[in-house]
């Protein structure tokens, strides 16, 4: 049964609350929905409980796709039944604070019947409103990225002058805002530098960390990733690290706006420890791709190598003897890969020998491990990553009901547009300045099949000798297919 659509004799609205921390003199959520309801009571709205929609506190107001609240009653509104009127908001500045955005949402809810009234704004009616209504959603706008550049100044100021503006690294504590080694944890430090420089890997130092029952100052326990920030950290060395674009939550090690500033805090390991970690950790880099499970740890030498042609992701033990998706497993792809470990072990080394022996006729690339063009590659890996990002929460914003199917399809073909010419981009400088040797791939596969058709070999040498030379290998059982793409480190 259709759901009913309200008396429209009665007008109904939606409140829209959100508070950020740039602010001082914002009204708190309870307070600006107070105001909301006198002025609905005022103005012939009716406002029920269930649409009082309120974000929480300290959400930012430039980016509608991270406000959980905001999606829901853009997508009520939008709805077939789009059950209010209004959407009542204490400034226009609480609905949006970039203008583009402020337009776009307007603009699809008008279509649907629906205005947005700022409470602490009203506007005259006709064009000369609809004026007023622009210059304040770029007053907004204007403030909040003067807030944020203001803020990011003194920061950049601050580090310029070494001062602290970050937690204190694993080693040390804060006292009157200077860095003080925590002797206990400043010789785990020297610890897992001498192991890295000795050739150990990330995986065990963290399992060592781990045993010997050291934490996070977080309380976690230790992975590959925090040995790894550890060791890229000047910190250590002295220094204090700030990125002014950095994001929260994750750190990019190439990014060229890293400032590396002299401080006053007491150094944990000196200069020359520090420089043959960062060449150690360059070498791990060009070798290896990923960082999982030491190489003898796995139950099969294929373990990581081979992935699902569906989704990607890498095909994984199963119980007795067959390998199979591991996202099929975890129940996010449609496609089990299930295979016989036998066979696929006989299909991998079959190919790997049909392709040594026809590679003068093979269509490859070589992988270039220089660091001419690193800069340049990095960068346009991490635009890659953030246009799939935006794919996804375009996905999302459709699913939730805020864009209709013209709006998520004309995004979406100009989303794979830019993707596509960014991965023609990642392509050629992947692959700029190599020169195809069939003599060098040749000798690689040679001393890789060496390794995997002896007797005699480990798990972990036949994982690292196939690891060493295969970029991407993918099986499709639905075809009984093994595609193989090879790398060669030059």
């Amino acid at each position: 049964m259709p759901a009913k659509q309200p008396d429209r004799d009665i007008r109904i609205a939606a409140a829209y609350i959100r508070v950020s921390t740039d602010d001082q003199l914002e009204y708190s959520p309870d307070s600006q929905l107070k105001i909301i309801r006198e002025y609905a009571s005022k103005n012939g709205f009716i406002l029920p409980d269930e649409y009082i929609f309120m974000e929480e506190e300290g959400r930012s107001g430039r980016s509608a796709s991270r406000r959980t609240e905001f999606q829901r009653v853009v997508a009520l509104a939008k709805s077939p039944e789009h059950p209010f009127d209004a959407i009542l908001l204490w400034k226009f500045s609480r609905f949006a604070r970039n203008q583009e955005e402020a337009i776009l949402y307007k603009n699809r809810l008008l279509k649907s019947g629906v205005s947005v009234i700022s409470i602490s704004e009203p506007l005259p009616e006709g064009p000369f409103g609809s004026l007023i209504e622009r210059i304040i959603e770029w007053e907004d706008e204007y403030y909040s990225i003067n807030l944020a550049q203001e803020v990011r100044r003194g920061m950049e100021e601050k580090a310029r002058r070494g001062q602290l503006q970050t937690n204190p690294a694993y080693g040390y504590r804060v006292e009157n805002n200077q860095l003080i080694p925590v002797p206990e944890e400043a010789v785990h430090v020297r610890e897992i530098f001498r192991r890295f420089v000795a050739g150990e890997g990330l995986f065990p130092i963290a399992k060592w960390m781990n045993s010997i029952g050291a934490r996070t100052h977080r309380g976690n326990e230790f992975e590959n990733r925090t040995i790894e920030y550890i060791l890229r950290n000047p910190v250590y060395i002295g220094k204090l690290r700030w990125t002014p674009s950095h994001r929260r939550g994750r750190f990019e090690y190439d990014n060229p706006d890293i400032m590396v500033i002299d401080a006053a805090h007491e150094p944990l390991i000196d200069d020359a420890t520090w420089e043959a970690a960062q060449e150690q950790m360059r070498r791990v880099k060009a070798k290896w791709r990923y960082h999982g499970k030491p190489a003898g740890d796995r139950k099969h030498w294929m373990a990581g190598i081979v992935r699902c042609a569906a989704c990607g992701s890498t095909l994984i033990f199963a119980a007795p003897h067959y390998f199979k998706c591991n996202n099929y497993v975890r129940g996010s792809c449609p496609s089990s890969q299930h295979v016989p470990m036998a066979d696929l072990e006989k299909l991998l080394l079959s190919k790997l020998h049909y392709d040594m022996a026809t590679v003068d006729q093979m269509d490859y690339n070589l992988v270039q491990a220089a660091d001419g063009m690193a800069d340049e590659l990095q960068l346009i890996r991490r635009q890659i990553s953030q246009a799939e990002k935006k794919k996804e929460r375009l996905r999302e914003a459709f699913l939730a009901g805020a864009d209709s199917v013209d709006e998520y399809k004309e995004v979406k073909e100009y989303l794979d547009r830019s993707l596509g010419d960014l991965r023609q981009h990642e392509q050629a400088l992947s692959t700029a300045g190599t020169k195809k040797t069939p003599q060098l791939l040749k000798q690689k596969l040679k001393e890789a099949l060496d390794i995997l058709d002896s007797p005699t070999a480990s798990i972990a040498d036949k994982h690292d000798a196939a690891n060493s030379i295969i970029d991407r290998c993918t099986w499709d059982r639905s075809t009984a297919t093994l595609s193989i793409t090879y790398r060669v480190v030059l």
